[in-house]
Formats: structure tokens, C-alpha cells, sequence
């Protein structure tokens, strides 16, 4: 099947999820072979979560619950108040990717509905686990009566995840790159000539989307799908907010980190590379392997203060969020069928 926007429309089906798994590039291929997948996988998962759980406990066995909560006073108000802003942010930003990815998916969609999937989706699947299936299956149901097709609501839901790749990319290159020599060794097990690599090469990944965007201009054959790269305006729309939505998300995290314990850029350096760990373990929000990741590749901050930054940021950028968005979801689901059936 064909991700391309200018295709003829499909109805959206009823068994949104099973048709779904048949469109979306990550389900493509035989049965075994998305068994075998599977398997690995989920080897995979528990590996990383087992790894995780060893590291966690190796870093705050010995912490106490009254050093928690003295971290967690530490934050103060304006702490606080800042990692919630910048979460309302984050997830505002998403909305603008959203709005982005249905317009180019020719999708005829009010800005407030698309503001309001796009935080629905992204805070459910972020929590579930950020892939494309749950994304596009919260899309789908939300977005069913405004009658986007399943063509459509698969080509939002990749535009959306080609967004965030290009961001992380960028933010990890740049900030690998900027962090500075002193700086990684004193706060960063990342040695400086890998950061220099890794960053040149995330950077040269980046160009290279942006420069195919620009030059090809015939669908590109991916994953068994024939998918149309999206004009190099875009692209470059998609680098920017991509690149601030993930630094805004990073934000959250560093804020509530003890005062000076270390620098945004060597800070993201970690934390970019421990997102993408966290979603290729396909744990629900990546939950201990992504903590696990960045305990292993900081160092020098202070285990109480790092804890309970771990769970401010589970707040107030999961938990907060995913709670709002179910509410949202099972109240439109609520009027929908009133609706259907006055």
C-alpha cells in the first residue's frame, strides 16, 4: 500500500487496529517473519528492562526516602512551574506537527481538532509505547468523524514519527558536538571523540533527509511501502520544530536536576540517545530503561536529586498528560455515539 497523501481516499474501517497493522511500515512482512520479529523484540525488552532494573538498583539502593522528598522540595516553585510549561510546551508543539502532518496527508481538519488528536495520540502512545500502531489506532478512532481515511490518518502518523526522528537527530548531533570536551569528560561517561563522531554523523543524517526531500521527487520504496518524502520546505519546518519539541521535552527533565549539576547540551547528550534506547525496548514509556540509560551515561549527579528528577519528569510529562488524555478520549467517544444515536 501506497503512504503517498495524493491517493484515493479509503474508508476508515471498523477493525481499525488489525488494518492498521497491515498499512504501517514497522507491521509489514510475513507471518513468521513478524513473529520472528516479535520475538526478538520482546528478547529485547526484557533484556534492556533487566539491565535497567540491575543499574537503578546499583545507583539508588541505598537511597532514602527522606533524601527523595528533600530533592523534591529542592525543586521549589519555579522549578516546577517551568517543567509544567515547558510540558504544555512540548505537547503543543506536537500539536503543531499534527496539524502539519494531516494538511500534508490532505486531510481538511480545523486547527483545534488537530491540536486536540495530536495531544490525545501522543500522550497515549507515549505512555503505551511511542510506535506507530497505538498512535495510529488512537488517530484513527479520534479522528473517525471527521472522516480522514486510513490512508490518511497512516501517512499523519508516519509524518509524525519522520518529525521526531529528524529532531532527536538534530538535538543529539548538535548538543554532542556544542557539549565541549571538559565538560563531557567531567559529567558524561560519552568520551569526546565518540560524541564527535556520533554528532557528525546524527548531523549528516539529518542533511541527507533534508537534501532527498529537495531532490527526490518521485515516491522513495521503503519497508514495502511506496512513500512520498515530503517537500524540502517542509522537511525543513519538520528539523525545526522537531529540534525545539525535543529540547522543550529534554528541558523538563534537566530543570529539575539539582542546581548546576551540569550543562543542557552535555545533559542532552544523554538524554537524546537514552529516548531512543527507552523506545527500542518497547517497554510502556520506556519505563527503568530510560532512567537505567541516562544513570549510566551521567555521572557526578547527586543520586537523590537525579531520582527525583526521574519522577518529575514522569509527572508531569506521561502521568499528567496520559491521565488528561484518556478523560479526553472516552469523552468525545461518549458524545460521539450520543451523537449517533439522537
Amino acid at each position: 500500500m501506497t503512504l503517498d497523501p495524493d491517493a484515493p481516499l479509503d474508508p476508515l474501517p471498523e477493525d481499525v487496529e488489525e488494518e492498521l497493522a497491515a498499512v504501517l511500515p514497522e507491521t509489514q512482512g510475513s507471518r513468521f517473519g513478524r513473529f520472528l520479529s516479535g520475538a526478538v523484540w520482546h528478547f529485547v525488552a526484557v533484556l534492556l528492562l533487566a539491565a535497567a532494573a540491575f543499574i537503578l538498583w546499583r545507583e539508588f539502593h541505598d537511597l532514602r526516602p527522606e533524601d527523595l522528598a528533600a530533592a523534591i522540595a529542592a525543586w521549589g516553585w519555579d522549578s516546577t512551574m517551568l517543567a509544567i510549561g515547558f510540558s504544555a510546551m512540548s505537547f503543543l508543539l506536537m500539536g503543531v506537527v499534527e496539524l502539519m502532518g494531516l494538511r500534508w496527508a490532505g486531510a481538511r481538519i480545523g486547527v483545534v481538532s488537530a491540536l486536540a488528536g495530536g495531544f490525545i495520540a501522543c500522550a497515549i502512545s507515549h505512555s503505551l509505547g511511542a510506535n506507530l500502531l497505538v498512535a495510529g489506532a488512537v488517530r484513527a478512532r479520534f479522528y473517525a468523524k471527521h472522516g480522514l481515511s486510513l490512508r490518511q490518518v497512516a501517512a499523519a502518523t508516519v509524518f509524525n514519527s519522520f518529525t521526531f526522528a529528524v529532531g532527536i537527530s538534530t538535538l543529539a548531533g548538535i548538543s554532542l558536538l556544542l557539549a565541549g570536551s571538559r565538560e563531557i569528560a567531567t559529567v558524561s561517561r560519552i568520551a569526546n571523540p565518540v560524541a564527535d563522531v556520533l554528532g557528525g554523523l546524527l548531523i549528516t543524517g539529518v542533511t541527507t533527509y533534508i537534501v532527498l526531500c529537495a531532490v527526490l521527487h518521485r515516491p522513495l520504496r521503503a519497508f514495502g511501502h511506496s512513500v512520498k518524502l515530503p517537500s524540502w520546505r517542509v522537511a525543513l519546518a519538520q528539523l525545526v520544530i522537531g529540534t525545539v519539541d525535543n529540547a522543550v521535552a529534554a528541558a523538563i527533565l534537566w530543570i529539575l536536576l539539582p542546581a548546576g549539576a551540569m550543562g543542557f547540551f552535555a545533559f542532552v547528550g544523554a538524554y537524546a540517545p537514552s529516548v531512543v534506547v527507552g523506545l527500542i525496548s518497547h517497554v510502556p514509556g520506556g519505563v527503568g530503561v530510560f532512567e537505567g540509560s541516562v544513570s549510566t551515561l551521567t555521572k557526578g549527579v547527586d543520586h537523590a536529586g537525579l531520582a527525583a528528577a526521574f519522577l518529575g519528569y514522569r509527572l508531569f510529562f506521561f502521568l499528567i498528560p496520559l491521565m488528561i488524555a484518556g478523560l479526553a478520549l472516552a469523552a468525545d467517544t461518549v458524545h460521539e455515539r450520543a451523537r449517533r444515536l439522537a
